[in-house]
């Protein structure tokens, strides 16, 4: 909204010429970060001392690490401050006549209303395991479909040679593989809301998701202005020899709102967590995440960049078959594979740091697949 308006004011008052600045993306996306970052940072302690208020405790597993016992009763649903954030900065610094911007905040807000709904059903009802997981993902990929069923065959923003390619990396561009629209809206679904489910496991220690939320949210600000910006009126993609996608450069504001909302969230969410996350936030961000790397064809990336939300949704998937395949036989001694480690006797900052420096790593190698083609 500041946006549009700055560009108002300088179009209506000439004198106002200096508000050009708010043009640029690297203003506007420096801005979004810090507002995020403020908002995120300074509403935290009113909205945790509310939760304490209301007894809005997380509950926690009696079949979990006995270290997670004393956390019983901290806050939960933190992510409302994160969304808050997220997509109050994204509105005051984006172009929202952007298609891309209107797409990916759909995705985070309606993501975030069923992780709240979830997260409310939990902590209000005791005895709840909140929605049903059945309903959850019926309601996660109608919502996946249909917002990007919309974005592709109506929206008319992508460039049809591009729309239904999936980019390889190490691959020229003449040979990424085109597949039939359905098809590949169905495997759009898949990417984002297996996405969504991997960041919501990975919440599962004080601090551990939002930190890797915060490097992939950064690598995919790379990732958007790479694929989606004019260089000297060129595209930088022809440069670095990857899919151009016109428009998708608008998405480094909400990166950077996600980055700075992130970082605020972890000053009272790092160890010993003050707040916990919850669905509210893992499922509307890790929505976010998925729905960038579709955005700027970097779905195969994901796999690289998020490897940790892909690490930590495996080893539940082999348990969970190893386990009804053996008669009750266990891979990992507890899945998510971060309480595996906890059960085998690492500290949970070990756990948490140890992760985040794998994820460091991988977001580095996702970086230079930029300059492998």
């Amino acid at each position: 909204m500041l946006f549009h308006l700055s560009m108002w004011l300088m179009t209506k008052y000439p004198a106002m010429s200096w508000l050009n600045v708010v043009r640029y993306l690297s203003t506007r996306v420096v801005l979004s970060m810090l507002t995020a970052l403020l908002i995120s940072f300074f509403i935290s302690p009113w909205f945790i001392s509310l939760l304490r208020r209301k007894q809005l405790g997380q509950p926690i597993r009696d079949d979990g690490p006995e270290t997670h016992f004393q956390k019983e009763g901290t806050p939960t649903m933190g992510g409302t401050v994160i969304l808050l954030s997220l997509i109050g900065s994204t509105l005051l610094w984006a172009d929202l006549t952007n298609h891309y911007t209107a797409v990916i905040l759909g995705i985070t807000t309606l993501f975030g209303l069923i992780g709240f709904l979830d997260d409310y059903l939990k902590i209000s009802e005791r005895s709840s395991r909140g929605l049903p997981g059945r309903m959850k993902l019926i309601s996660q990929f109608l919502i996946a479909g249909i917002i990007f069923y919309l974005f592709f065959f109506h929206a008319n923003a992508i460039p049809e040679d591009v729309k239904f390619r999936l980019a390889l990396p190490v691959v020229d561009i003449s040979r990424y593989p085109q597949f039939p629209g359905w098809m590949y809206l169905i495997f759009v679904m898949f990417v984002v809301v297996g996405t969504s489910n991997a960041v919501n496991l990975t919440d599962g220690l004080d601090g551990l998701a939002i930190g890797p939320v915060i490097l992939n949210a950064f690598v995919f600000m790379i990732f958007a202005y790479a694929h989606g910006a004019l260089l000297y009126g060129k595209p930088l993609a022809e440069y670095l020899k990857i899919v151009h996608v016109p428009g998708a450069a608008e998405l480094v504001i909400y990166t950077g709102a996600m980055v700075g909302s992130g970082i605020g969230f972890l000053w009272y969410n790092t160890y010993p967590a003050s707040v916990f996350m919850g669905d509210v936030g893992s499922l509307a961000l890790g929505g976010g995440i998925g729905s960038l790397a579709v955005l700027t064809k970097n779905e195969i990336i994901l796999l690289l960049v998020g490897g940790i939300f892909v690490l930590e949704a495996v080893s539940v998937m082999l348990q969970v078959g190893y386990f009804k395949l053996s008669g009750g036989k266990r891979i990992f001694l507890m899945s998510p594979i971060h309480h595996h480690f906890e059960k085998k006797g690492w500290p949970e900052p070990k756990v948490i740091v140890r992760f985040w420096i794998i994820s460091f790593i991988l977001s580095l190698l996702g970086l230079v697949s930029l300059k492998l083609h």
